[in-house]
C-alpha cells in the first residue's frame, strides 16, 4: 500500500479551503468603481455591526478633494458614523499612539506602554489584520527603564505587507522628508507635494501626503485608516524629560492615529484589545502616568512577524519569508513512502489501516 503524507505539516480541511481562497483572492483582485457615488461601507465590527455608513456630500471621499481640505472619516470601531474631518494625527483622540509611547484606547482611556528599545511589539492583532511597532530609544545612566518611541510600523493583511518608517537623522530639517514607505517590499514613491497620492494596483491601499514633508494618510480598504507624521525629539523636550538626546541622533519617530473599519471580538494587542466589546481597562486612571505592562505578551520576533503570544492573525502562513514579500507560499513536495499494515497498526502516527 502506498500512502502520501505532507512533510512537517498538518492541515485541517476547513483551514486548507480558506487558505486556498485567500491565495486566489491575492492573485485575482477585481475592482468595481462607482465613481459618482460617495464612499460607503457596511460595518462588521461587533459595536457597529450591520450599520451602513455613507460619506456626507460635503466630503464624499476618504481621500482629500484638495490639499488641506477635509475628507470623510468612516468610524466602525467606536462612534459608528461617517464625518468630515482633517486627518493629521490627534494625539488625544481615540486610537492615538504618540510620544514615549502614549496610547489612547478605543475605550477612550489613556495609558503608556514603554516596551523596550530595539524590540518589536504587536499593537493590533486580529484575524485579518496585524500591526507591529518597532521601538527605538535610549537609557541614560541611572534610569530604570528605556525611553522609547515608535520608529516604524509593519502592517500585515491578506497576502500583503506594508511598512511605514521614520528614517534615522542626526539633525532635524523641516524641509526634508524622513518617511520610508514600502508595499510588499517595494518602495513607494510619493511626490513631495501636499495631496500627492499613490495607490496599489488593485486600489486596495491608498497613501496620500497630508503635507509636503513627513505626514501621510494611509487607507487599507475595509480594514483601517491611519494618519501618521514624523517628528524629532526637540532640544526642549530632551531637557524637560532628561532624554539626554545627543547631536548624532534626534530620534525621529512616528506620531499616529488609527481608525478601524473591521475588528473581531477577539482582537488583541497593546492597542487592539481596548477595542474589544465590554473591555475593562486594568490601568490606574487616578495616577499621572498610567502604565500597561506585560510586555512579554506582545513581543514579536521582527517587524513583519505575527508571532507574539497573543497573535490572532492566522493568514501569516500564506506569506513566504523571502525578498519578494507578499507572494503566496508554494506547496511543498509530497513525500511518498510505504506503509506496512499489521494487527498492531502501523509505525506511523495518524495512519489507520482498514479492510
Amino acid at each position: 500500500m502506498t500512502m502520501s503524507r505532507r512533510r512537517g505539516m498538518t492541515i485541517q480541511s476547513g483551514k486548507l479551503l480558506v487558505w486556498t481562497l485567500a491565495i486566489l483572492s491575492c492573485v485575482q483582485n477585481t475592482v468595481v468603481s462607482f465613481a459618482n457615488l460617495p464612499d460607503s461601507t457596511t460595518c462588521v465590527t461587533e459595536r457597529c455591526y450591520g450599520r451602513h455608513l455613507t460619506c456626507p456630500s460635503e466630503c464624499p471621499r476618504r481621500a482629500s478633494a484638495a490639499p488641506g481640505s477635509n475628507s470623510c472619516h468612516i468610524d466602525c470601531s467606536t462612534q459608528c458614523e461617517a464625518v468630515c474631518k482633517q486627518r493629521k494625527p490627534d494625539c488625544d483622540g481615540l486610537g492615538a499612539v504618540c510620544d514615549d509611547p502614549r496610547f489612547v484606547g478605543g475605550d477612550g482611556v489613556m495609558f503608556y506602554f514603554h516596551g523596550q528599545k530595539d524590540e518589536d511589539f504587536c499593537i493590533v492583532t486580529d484575524h485579518r489584520l496585524h500591526i507591529n511597532a518597532h521601538f527605538i530609544g535610549k537609557r541614560p545612566a541611572g534610569r530604570p527603564r528605556d525611553y522609547t518611541w515608535v520608529q516604524s510600523l509593519g502592517i500585515l493583511f491578506d497576502c500583503h505587507r506594508l511598512t511605514v518608517a521614520a528614517t534615522k537623522v542626526a539633525s532635524w530639517d523641516d524641509s526634508a522628508d524622513h518617511l520610508d514607505i514600502r508595499f510588499d517590499g517595494a518602495e513607494i514613491y510619493l511626490p513631495q507635494i501636499e495631496g500627492a497620492m499613490w495607490a496599489s494596483a488593485s486600489a486596495e491601499v491608498v497613501v496620500e501626503r497630508l503635507a509636503t514633508y513627513n505626514a501621510v494618510h494611509v487607507v487599507i480598504e475595509n480594514l483601517l485608516a491611519v494618519s501618521l507624521s514624523v517628528v524629532p525629539i526637540t532640544e526642549h523636550e530632551s531637557q524637560a524629560h532628561n532624554y539626554q538626546i545627543t547631536e548624532d541622533d534626534c530620534f525621529a519617530h512616528l506620531q499616529m492615529q488609527f481608525f478601524f473599519l473591521e475588528l473581531s471580538s477577539s482582537v488583541d494587542g497593546v492597542l487592539g484589545r481596548t477595542y474589544q466589546l465590554g473591555y475593562k481597562t486594568p490601568v490606574k486612571r487616578d495616577v499621572p502616568m498610567p502604565v500597561i505592562g506585560d510586555a512579554a505578551k506582545y513581543v514579536s520576533s521582527s517587524l513583519l512577524s505575527a508571532d507574539c503570544a497573543v497573535n490572532q492573525f492566522w493568514p501569516v502562513s500564506l506569506v513566504a519569508d523571502d525578498p519578494e514579500l507578499g507572494r503566496p507560499l508554494e506547496a511543498e513536495p509530497f513525500e511518498h513512502f510505504d506503509v506496512k499494515c499489521q494487527s498492531s497498526g502501523t509505525e506511523y502516527d495518524g495512519m489507520l489501516c482498514t479492510r
